[in-house]
């Protein structure tokens, strides 16, 4: 039994849709699909969801809307349309935005409702030309299916009774499309994942029926050793361990939201990730544990964004609880933290940069000097992160060593540089303009003898 999850790509048109019918139909396996809303069907398209958060923005600032709702409505009635379905579809959606943007729920909850419209309906054309195809398909909401959350609205986590609800559809018959990104509260609210949670709902659903495999179906074979917008033709990875995808995701991997892979971890469920385009294609395994002697390194990501927090103060190190107070301060303007590396008598704590706000950064300045009393205090804005990460750096000499003087030969500063204790990966700061440059050479070091062929 396979869970399989199709990406916004996947369901962009009615033609995506026709590829994804043919995936599902040829293999009696694929019993429980997870859909996410229409993405783009080219660079200069608009993404469903990106819409639908613009009208309940500006409906929440009594701002004009009534435009961009029919914007919406025309995309789906041509996938109506060409693949021949009612059009009952299209006006029930539409008479949901209205409805649920008249309705007297708070602004938080009204605005998760109407983003996850997208993977509603979404679901709902699928379903129902697969069963206009003669396959028994139904179309599934996962209070149904048994997805319940935290009450926290646009970053719900998974509750563990979801998982034994789950199972018992094992033992219906036929084809169940579910939409991706949301759950139910115990009081039967619609809550939100954090954005690109589709992923997350395709690994809940897999873990909670005990798959034997879930596929998630996107837009490229494989996942590269690199992005390919920075190193032209990179390696594929055939296998990868859900540790290193984990760390990938994290740094800036677009194949999966970082905290996706979870649930399937927990269970050791085998992940496949596959091109809707090229459904036979191998694509790139995720695995629970590396076997000997693969590839020290698997990839190279980086992520832009970032800033640090770095305090130093004299004998810090026997001043009992300082970095529980430090992190304390965090914590207090909600604010989490991604790193934290110390020295002796210093300590550094990077943060997305978009959490630091001009206010917040005023509140925890006047309270660093108020109350730790520290010497020194310096932020570093607009910093990137550069992640090398292969779980077989752990048995291997010299990969560190490898990997500064890559970044070294690229002629950029490393402002700090971190690896857990897991040794799953090492972390260098750099500044934003020399993301690009850094990862190159990173790539050349690790992947190719000769030099790379780059991107510009």
């Amino acid at each position: 039994m396979k869970v399989a999850k199709f990406g916004g790509s996947s369901v962009a048109s009615a033609e995506q849709i026709e590829k994804v019918a043919t995936v599902i139909r040829n293999d009696p396996d694929r019993k429980f699909i997870v859909v996410s809303a229409p993405g783009k069907r080219d660079k200069d398209d608009f993404k469903i969801t990106d819409m639908l958060i613009e009208i309940a923005s500006r409906h929440e600032k009594n701002q004009p809307f009534d435009e961009l709702v029919p914007i919406i409505m025309q995309r789906f009635s041509e996938m109506v349309n060409k693949l021949k379905l009612s059009t009952t579809i299209v006006e029930e959606m539409e008479q949901t935005i209205r409805e649920t943007l008249k309705s007297n729920v708070p602004s938080t909850l009204k605005m998760d409702t109407i983003k996850s419209l997208g993977e509603v309906f979404s679901a709902k054309v699928l379903s129902n030309y697969l069963a206009s195809l003669d396959l028994e398909a139904t179309f599934l909401d996962p209070k149904e299916a048994g997805i319940m959350v935290s009450d926290e609205p646009g970053n719900a986590q998974v509750l563990p009774e979801s998982f034994s609800k789950l199972y018992t559809l094992r033992e219906n018959d036929g084809v169940f499309v579910i939409p991706g990104f949301f759950g139910y509260t115990e009081n039967e609210k619609l809550v939100t994942f954090s954005r690109g949670g589709s992923d997350i709902t395709g690994s809940i659903v897999a873990a909670g029926v005990k798959a034997s495999l879930y596929e998630n179906f996107t837009d490229v074979d494989s996942v590269y050793a690199v992005n390919p917008a920075i190193v032209h033709q990179p390696k594929q990875i055939s296998t990868i361990t859900y540790k290193e995808m984990r760390e990938l995701s994290y740094a800036g991997f677009s194949v999966f939201h970082d905290e996706a892979l979870i649930p399937a971890f927990k269970e050791k469920i085998p992940v496949c990730i596959k091109n809707t385009n090229n459904p036979d294609a191998p694509g790139t395994m995720v695995v629970a544990e590396k076997k000997p002697n693969e590839q020290c390194v698997v990839g190279i990501a980086g992520d832009a964004g970032f800033c640090s927090l770095y305090v130093s103060k004299y004998l810090m190190n026997r001043e009992l609880g300082f970095g529980r107070k430090l992190l304390q301060l965090f914590e207090d303007e909600h604010i989490s933290f991604e790193h934290a590396p110390s020295g002796i008598d210093d300590m550094s704590v990077v943060i997305r940069q978009s959490e630091l706000t001009q206010e917040k950064e005023k509140v925890i300045l006047r309270r660093l000097q108020d109350e730790l009393h520290v010497d020194t205090i310096k932020i570093h804005r607009n910093l990137a992160m550069v992640m090398v990460v292969g779980e077989g750096m752990i048995s291997t000499i010299g990969v560190a060593q490898k990997a500064t003087k890559a970044i070294t030969d690229a002629n950029v500063n490393m402002v700090m540089i971190n690896q857990g204790s897991s040794e799953v990966s090492m972390m260098f700061g750099i500044q934003e303009e020399d993301l690009t440059r850094a990862v190159q050479s990173l790539y050349s070091a690790f992947f190719q003898e000769e030099k790379t062929t780059v991107l510009i």
